[in-house]
């Protein structure tokens, strides 16, 4: 899907081949990857990583402040289950943490998720350590619905997963 939305102060957009080297300015980042399932990128996989985004099927896009069209983080938004139900992930550069960005973007997708796609509802999961992430999930209007108890293997442990939704007749009522 091709993707070119615009904030007050951003623009979510496809990824061009360029992209990988500002991903991996973040991306090879332990602190910034640790709750991602893909981990640390190398640079060979920062650019495959990119790569697998250019084509007919992204499920990332590139954050872009618009001031300046510097590339700060990524967005995930994907089909998850059936026609009508899509995901929604972020990972920004840590520069960029605590000014809003990820919340201007997740409301950016929400908004284009209901009012453009016509979903029926928009999930989001995190780990349950990952504060800041389900804090942006809860100031967009996603509210909690399951905990699930060491369901993602992670190396020698198992993490357990926060569960987060909106349905569309609660983003019309509540944000729309």
């Amino acid at each position: 899907m091709k993707l070119n939305l615009t904030t007050e102060r951003l623009i979510i957009t496809n990824f061009k081949k360029e992209d990988w080297r500002e991903v991996f300015g973040y991306a090879s980042n332990p602190e910034v990857m640790y709750y991602m399932p893909e981990g640390v990128l190398t640079e060979r996989e920062a650019k495959m990583y990119v790569n697998q985004q250019i084509g007919d099927k992204p499920n990332k896009y590139a954050v872009l402040l618009k001031s300046n069209q510097a590339l700060i983080g990524h967005v995930e938004f994907f089909n998850y289950f059936g026609e009508h139900t899509y995901e929604i992930g972020w990972v920004l550069h840590p520069k960029y943490h605590n000014k809003g960005y990820t919340t201007e973007a997740a409301k950016a997708l929400l908004a284009y998720g209901f009012k453009v796609l016509n979903l029926h509802r928009i999930v989001a999961t995190c780990q349950p350590e990952n504060v800041p992430s389900y804090r942006v999930m809860e100031k967009i209007g996603m509210r909690r619905e399951a905990f699930f108890k060491k369901c993602i293997p992670a190396g020698d442990t198992w993490w357990d997963e926060l569960y987060y939704a909106i349905l569309h007749d609660e983003y019309v009522d509540n944000l729309g």
